[in-house]
């Protein structure tokens, strides 16, 4: 059974999805909860489940490279396949991204390449997503790759953008969508169920 680390910066509510669903049908081992600071809500969730947990603050080594080197290290020593970022707010090392070349995969709360990027996290996306005018919005789960939101789709799934909605009601749908996508999506990627070419995405039985 292929091994994950999940990366998150907040409450952990997708990560608990992921620590469900395989609870209740198991695909993978969750290995290691890397947070991005002390005191966040993945880091109770992690304790809960017997789940081994680090701290990882890119703010306490010199550079880029070096936090990446630390995050590799720690990745190899727990025996991690893939990683899995479920909230997590930091741009990845380079050198971590190539240490593990299509084995990471984030989730965003938009549909990717629309409200994506630098600076869309959280509300920041369904703030836009309201005021752009869109109809739908929705989530993505992509690789990751050297550029923000820039990797290969996964799966996506949408939601209907209502009239009097206000970031926070969107983004409470999509939190529910993201909360099944997201364990689907874990369980494909750890069962060799995906099949990448190039940006295209496939799905094998």
């Amino acid at each position: 059974m292929k091994k994950i680390a999940v990366f998150a910066s907040g409450s952990g509510s997708d990560f608990q999805s992921v620590i469900d669903a395989n609870e209740r049908d198991p695909f993978c081992e969750i290995a290691l909860l890397v947070a991005s600071k002390e005191g966040i809500g993945a880091l109770g969730r992690a304790a809960r489940h017997n789940i081994p947990a680090a701290v990882c603050r890119a703010r306490d080594y010199a550079d880029p490279e070096q936090f990446g080197e630390e995050l590799i290290a720690l990745l190899r020593a727990h025996g991690v396949d893939y990683v899995v970022l479920a909230g997590y707010l930091s741009m990845l090392p380079e050198n971590l991204i190539r240490a593990f070349p299509d084995r990471i995969v984030n989730i965003h709360p938009s549909l990717i390449p629309s409200f994506c990027g630098k600076g869309y996290y959280g509300i920041n996306v369904h703030r836009a997503a309201i005021e752009y005018g869109v109809k739908v919005s929705g989530l993505t789960v992509h690789f990751v790759d050297e550029r923000y939101d820039n990797g290969a789709i996964i799966l996506q799934r949408t939601v209907p953008v209502l009239a009097d909605d206000t970031p926070e009601t969107l983004q409470a749908r999509i939190l529910e969508e993201e909360h099944k996508a997201l364990p689907e999506a874990v369980r494909l990627l750890t069962t060799g169920k995906l099949q990448k070419q190039g940006r295209k995405v496939t799905v094998v039985h």
